[in-house]
């Protein structure tokens, strides 16, 4: 279970989401609501262990979640099978037919990842997710650039981790079609001003 608790985040030496508390179980899915520039990617990349909280506690990430974000990380000059064959032997796992198939890549699995349309490079970047053998998958806007067909795919996968004992924390603007996701709004969690911390910004 992923735990988080009373957790404060900052962007640029600002705290923008404080007191944040939630718990990700095996199987559950959580999806994060909010407007652009609420703090949903912050959160994310707290989460992710990508940068430091400035308060509180998160228990049960680290070494358990493959994270996505807004880059696909792929490799230009390989191929979309040998991608995900990197990928698999850098988490030292497997499962890339099965990630090709998930994400309906298999007639493109020879083909250079830098030769691949936008859409097809998303869903290859988050047919890596399939190779890490992870069991939190932390994902920023995963469905951009994607067609719905390939967001049914997506919801389809996210659906199987879930199946399998795997959980998903989403930011996203769409409905994925998945009805067991829960919604979690970090509206309320809106850091108040700090005199000081906007002082100090300018000094």
């Amino acid at each position: 279970m992923l735990t988080v608790t009373d957790l404060c985040v900052a962007r640029g030496g600002l705290a923008i989401l404080e007191g944040v508390s939630f718990e990700l179980a095996a199987g559950r899915a959580l999806v994060l609501r909010g407007p652009n520039g609420a703090g949903k990617t912050t959160l994310l990349r707290t989460v992710a262990g990508l940068q430091p909280a400035e308060a509180g506690e998160i228990s049960g990430g680290g070494e358990a979640i493959a994270y996505a974000g807004h880059s696909d990380g792929l490799k230009a000059m390989l191929s979309v099978r040998e991608n995900l064959a990197f990928w698999a032997s850098v988490f030292d796992a497997g499962g890339v037919d099965d990630a090709l198939k998930a994400f309906d890549l298999v007639t493109l699995q020879d083909r250079m990842a830098g030769t691949l349309s936008a859409g097809q490079k998303r869903r290859l970047g988050l047919a890596r997710l399939m190779v890490t053998g992870r069991p939190i998958w932390v994902l920023d806007e995963p469905t951009v650039s994607l067609d719905a067909a390939s967001v049914a795919l997506f919801a389809d996968a996210v659906r199987g981790h879930l199946a399998q004992g795997g959980s998903a924390l989403m930011a996203t603007h769409i409905d994925l079609g998945i009805p067991e996701a829960e919604v979690f709004d970090v509206g309320p969690f809106k850091a108040k001003p700090r005199a000081a911390a906007m002082d100090e910004a300018f000094l």
